[in-house]
């Protein structure tokens, strides 16, 4: 992954340990002294939550933990790769398109960011300024030409 998304992953990691866990628990004190936990919505929706917030931190700490942050601006080269900001153009349409190849969770098609296992990626990777690549979409195959290949 890349350092922007490794720092976003963190981020988000301290906000659910340091905000959401402790006011779901003060949640689910204040739904107890209410009194019957059989027929309190208030505990039950509260620990409903609870569960959600961990099972989030147990998946962010396993992705922390397996993570190799790669530093895209000490890479180089004209192929595509993983962290390549690439420049394409549609062939059919002459819409240009700006994305950069990032790890499936950083993955944010409206920010210009696409997952390493997307199709437009498997179909760049490897690729250089000037190839022309296909990618099967759900409206039929569309062909890209690369035009940049840049590492910001």
């Amino acid at each position: 992954m890349t350092g922007a998304g490794y720092q976003a992953l963190d981020d988000d990691l301290k906000r659910l340990k340091s905000v959401e866990r402790p006011a779901v628990i003060a949640a689910i004190a204040e739904a107890r002294s209410h009194g019957d936990l059989s027929e309190n919505a208030e505990y039950h929706a509260a620990k409903e939550r609870q569960g959600w917030i961990e099972g989030q931190i147990a998946d962010i700490e396993d992705k922390i933990s397996r993570a190799q942050v790669i530093d895209v601006s000490k890479l180089s080269g004209n192929q595509v790769k993983f962290g390549a900001t690439v420049t394409v153009v549609d062939e059919d349409t002459e819409e240009e398109g700006r994305y950069q190849v990032v790890g499936e969770h950083e993955a944010d098609v409206k920010s210009g960011r696409i997952s390493l296992s997307s199709p437009l990626s498997r179909a760049m990777i490897g690729k250089e300024v000037g190839d022309v690549v296909e990618v099967i979409t759900p409206g039929g195959v569309k062909a890209y030409e690369i035009l940049k290949v840049e590492w910001i």
